[in-house]
């Protein structure tokens, strides 16, 4: 689709203003890819998008045309916000012009959509913030609603789970981190899956030099964190399938976490156990032996016919058998995975999923949609997926029957090309949420990250700042690229040390 920031009156150049066009357009016009032309005349196809100022105030506003329709949208603001600092000017017109571009868009489209004008992935920051502000939990899920145009559904979702988020927040300190300890293998690549993995028969010969690696980066990580005086306050090793391992391997390392890392006030440490036919006596008998609060059992679905549709070999009474072997030994502080709008699975197989899942009693369950990501092997190959409105039908079932079940919402966020533009929700029994999920989504703290594709944040709260860290992406570069990975626990240390002084 053709974007045209008109010249006139934008400080600076107008391409500094394209990236919040560009996701407004991926959000009202998912198929749509972006053109810059030098112009655009009423009668062609495309988004024009203007910005005039007044004595008292500026206004931006969008003309959206395609074909015989158009849509047209304006937001006003005062005209002296233009005379402030650059990040604040940009700030306010990057609002505006998402606004007036939603507006025009949802006029010409003639519907909402259900998180509004709102671009970014971690929608609940909005309440969060105003419930720090000293606003209600009604005002903030209000201005979710009035500003925003969020629907009431997800606006009340955003709001309960912004309260979760403050809980966990009012109960960190200064001079704690969180951990996260990837590991990059998988018994087999899910058909939706982009993330950085490898099939392990693909890549056995790395599997026990990784695990090496990573041992010594959990030796140097915890040096450096003594020294500072730190600690971690919860952990969470993922991937991939860390469950991959074996149970000799996940033993090594979890013993380089117990012998080396500032584990002592750490309040809870989960563990990705995902693929249920990775799940053995022995693996879980060792996580439990090293500490480990909860695993997370990944399903996905219930339904054979679907699993094997993903890619996945395994079948349904293998996650049971996996269920039950996990219940035995971490009680009910399981969580387990399940994702909306798979190919070949329906509304009626879906709720056939949720029946089981309730059936099996984990403490948390985390509803998510699919989401269309570059990479994987559902993008390259195609197939026919479930209609948006079947997939809205699914997670309104699942938060009917989730909340019937005694569940409450505790984090949740959005990915790109997410079918019908909805959320990931991380759903909880009282007493059972996992804190990391909030920390890592929200940003609350840093998370430490070790092993290949870990991207270290660094969150400085007070001054609202964020720097980025990242590990190697892939295996074979990790275990060649030590130099890289120990400059980056220093500096994460240093920085993590410098805020725990300040807040003392």
């Amino acid at each position: 689709m053709k974007l045209w920031l008109r010249e006139e009156n934008w400080p600076w150049s107008p391409e500094k203003y394209r990236f919040p066009t560009e996701q407004m357009l991926l959000t009202l016009f998912p198929g749509q890819r972006p053109e810059y032309p030098e112009s655009l005349s009423p009668e062609e196809d495309g988004v024009t998008i203007t910005l005039r100022r007044g004595p008292e105030l500026a206004q931006v506003s969008a003309l959206v045309r395609l074909g015989e329709r158009q849509g047209q949208g304006e937001a006003d603001f005062p005209a002296q916000e233009l005379d402030r600092q650059w990040e604040q000017v940009y700030h306010t017109l990057s609002h505006a012009l998402k606004q007036a571009f939603y507006q025009a868009g949802t006029a010409l489209l003639g519907h909402e959509l259900p998180w509004g004008s709102l671009t970014g992935v971690r929608p609940v920051k909005l309440p969060t913030r105003a419930l720090l502000a000293g606003k209600t939990l009604e005002e903030a899920e209000r201005e979710l609603k009035e500003v925003y145009r969020v629907s009431p559904p997800r606006a009340a979702l955003a709001a309960e789970c912004a309260q979760a988020a403050l809980d966990v927040q009012r109960g960190m300190d200064g001079d704690s981190l969180a951990l996260y300890i990837g590991i990059p293998f998988c018994p087999t690549r899910c058909a939706y899956c982009s993330f950085i993995s490898a099939d392990v028969k693909g890549s056995l010969s790395l599997v026990e030099p990784y695990v090496d690696a990573l041992c010594r980066e959990i030796r140097l990580a915890g040096e450096l964190l003594r020294q500072e005086g730190l600690h971690i306050s919860c952990a969470y090793m993922g991937g991939g399938t860390p469950t991959t391992l074996s149970a000799e391997q996940l033993d090594r390392l979890l013993s380089a976490v117990e012998d080396f890392l500032p584990m002592e006030r750490c309040a809870e440490f989960t563990v990705e156990a995902g693929r249920p036919d990775t799940i053995t006596p022995d693996k879980l008998e060792t996580l439990k032996k090293h500490g480990v609060h909860r695993i997370s059992i990944n399903p996905q679905t219930m339904e054979g016919h679907v699993l094997r549709a993903m890619g996945r070999a395994h079948t349904p009474a293998e996650i049971v058998e996996a269920m039950a072997m996990a219940k035995e030994r971490f009680g009910g502080l399981v969580n387990m995975d399940l994702i909306a709008g798979l190919p070949a699975d329906s509304l009626e197989g879906f709720g056939r999923t949720l029946d089981q899942v309730l059936d099996m009693d984990p403490a948390n369950v985390t509803v998510h949609t699919l989401a269309l990501k570059k990479g994987s092997r559902l993008i390259e190959e195609g197939g026919e997926l479930p209609a948006p409105e079947t997939v809205e039908a699914m997670l309104e079932l699942a938060s009917a029957r989730l909340r019937g079940a005694g569940h409450a919402p505790y984090y949740l966020y959005r990915q790109k090309y997410m079918s019908g533009s909805f959320e990931n929700v991380g759903w909880t029994r009282p007493g059972g949420l996992c804190a990391y999920n909030i920390v890592m989504m929200e940003e609350l703290q840093t998370v430490l990250s070790l092993g290949a594709g870990g991207i270290t944040k660094l969150v400085d709260p007070d001054r609202r700042k964020i720097l980025r860290l990242n590990n190697p992406k892939y295996a074979k570069e990790y275990l060649d690229s030590w130099d890289k990975v120990a400059e980056s626990k220093r500096a994460a240390a240093r920085f993590q040390g410098e805020l725990a002084r300040r807040s003392r």
